[in-house]
């Protein structure tokens, strides 16, 4: 029986996996790599060492798996831009990540410029350098670089474009519907790049790479990379990977990833939502893996944090330490921490807030923190399903849950408390590299449907303990500590940092 191969790409490590046919995993390979912070609001990736981990975790999986698999599905951190020399292959910068604060100025001028609602029409994003367009545009500003993109000598694209480009010796510059969705550049009714937004950022045509299918066969990679010609057949930001691998194509199904960030998604089928305040529409991926809509509300700092204090603090040796220390406390004694590291994301969309600890007394422990670090987690979450399904009127009746988070039992509890609806945890929280395995082994006949892919998934289910008075009481204490971070950004001249 055959299986496929899914390389996830994520902000701090690529994973691969082979998957056989009834859905079992055979192989696995993980490799992290370097995350540079070369000033206070900047992140960068090496371009050739995210391709280099890559290639080491897919021949980690294969080896282990024991056999050759049919065909290679790739999913990846969305956002983050990669340009290179189109002749060598060679970036010509860092990759500038999804996490990078640079271009705050320059996504309050366009705020303050009125070109927001030209954005919000057109793409279903709003102003802020989470976004690709304005990375691009900064990269493009360097006189060298501006002038060789316009000779048609450079390519750009998000993460995929770069990897593919890499498997296939250069013959490939493509990406699909999901990933494009996350630059400002694609209009999501037109389902292709926008004149009139590549002229607002002054980003030349040519340089982008052509929009294709999330599931279809594209290319072959190239025997040197993977030891021989593999088809590469699913593409899917990581986002929208997940959402199809947890079976969420049907209107009004929706699933959280708790990695690095938090992101919710509620897929709505063919139908493209109207614009609402502060939620995010975006392409998504329907059950064949044709080009499909969902909302997305967006947690830049969740796992994050736990990191955070394991590496920048040193308060735990490991992440799976904070499960055992968020229980050793009943509560968090009054601590509330809003991990605003990079900004805040859905519904209040403030690149300037920054990390906020709040209610700190001299009986604050470590368990405190850890608790309520995780907490933070759950509060963010319960804001984005708040704020999108009440937009949109929806009634959702469960979460699906995965990423590395959605393995801790505690969490997941605290999730379906706050929340005041069921948590489902898959058997399989790797839905990510689920999804584009899926969309990877529908275009190659591996599985027939998205049903039969699905076929055997099981779920845990965390139901609703507290009352609703509990429940409110809780989440107006995390409010507060929101807008202690809210307020001390509004108040703060702005960062230097976005000039060159």
């Amino acid at each position: 029986m055959p299986s496929i191969l899914a390389l996830d790409q994520g902000t701090t490590g690529s994973t691969a996996l082979v998957i056989h046919q009834d859905g079992s995993v055979l192989g696995r390979g993980y490799r992290e790599f370097t995350q540079y912070f070369p000033r206070p609001g900047w992140v960068e990736h090496d371009p050739e060492e995210i391709f280099r981990v890559s290639l080491e975790a897919i021949a980690e999986a294969v080896a282990s798996a024991g056999e050759r698999p049919a065909g290679l599905g790739i999913t990846n951190q969305r956002e983050t831009v990669v340009l290179w020399e189109r002749r060598t292959l060679a970036p010509v910068a860092p990759a500038i990540v999804w996490q990078d604060r640079r271009t705050s100025a320059r996504c309050r001028e366009l705020r303050e410029s009125g070109a927001e609602a030209l954005l919000r029409a057109r793409t279903g994003l709003v102003a802020d350098p989470y976004f690709s367009a304005t990375k691009l545009e900064w990269l493009l500003r360097d006189p060298e670089i501006g002038r060789r993109a316009r000779r048609g000598e450079l390519a750009a694209g998000t993460v995929e474009s770069w990897l593919v480009a890499r498997l296939t010796g250069g013959r490939l510059h493509v990406t699909d519907h999901t990933n494009a969705s996350r630059t400002l550049l694609y209009g999501l009714r037109s389902r292709q790049w926008e004149p009139e937004l590549l002229s607002l950022f002054g980003i030349p045509a040519e340089i982008l790479p052509g929009i294709v299918r999330s599931s279809g066969v594209l290319g072959e990679c190239e025997p040197a990379h993977i030891g021989w010609s593999l088809p590469i057949a699913g593409l899917a930001g990581d986002q929208q990977a997940a959402l199809f691998g947890q079976g969420c194509c049907r209107e009004g199904l929706a699933k959280n990833t708790y990695g690095t960030g938090a992101f919710l998604l509620i897929y709505r089928g063919d139908q493209i939502p109207e614009p609402r305040e502060g939620v995010l529409t975006t392409a998504a991926c329907g059950p064949s893996g044709e080009p499909a809509y969902a909302l997305e509300g967006s947690v830049f700092v969740a796992g994050a944090a736990i990191q955070w204090l394991r590496d920048g603090l040193g308060l735990l040796q490991a992440a799976s330490e904070s499960e055992a220390l968020a229980r050793s406390v009943p509560d968090t004694g009054g601590v509330h921490f809003v991990p605003a590291f990079v900004g805040l994301g859905t519904p209040y969309w403030e690149p300037a807030a920054r990390g906020t600890i709040t209610g700190l007394t001299r009986g604050t422990t470590r368990a405190h923190l850890v608790r309520a670090a995780l907490e933070s987690i759950v509060f963010s979450s319960a804001e984005l399903l708040t704020a999108m399904a009440g937009a949109e009127g929806l009634e959702v009746p469960a979460l699906r849950v995965d990423g590395g988070a959605a393995a801790n039992d505690w969490l997941m509890q605290e999730q379906a408390d706050i929340l005041g609806v069921p948590v489902e945890r898959p058997d399989m929280v790797e839905t990510t590299a689920l999804g584009a395995a899926g969309l990877a082994g529908l275009a190659l006949g591996v599985w027939r449907t998205s049903e039969e892919f699905l076929s055997g998934r099981r779920f845990d289910g965390f139901g609703p303990r507290i009352d609703p008075a509990e429940r409110a009481g809780r989440l107006a204490g995390w409010r507060r500590a929101v807008e202690a971070a809210l307020a001390w950004a509004r108040a703060q001249p702005q960062s230097p940092g976005n000039a060159r």
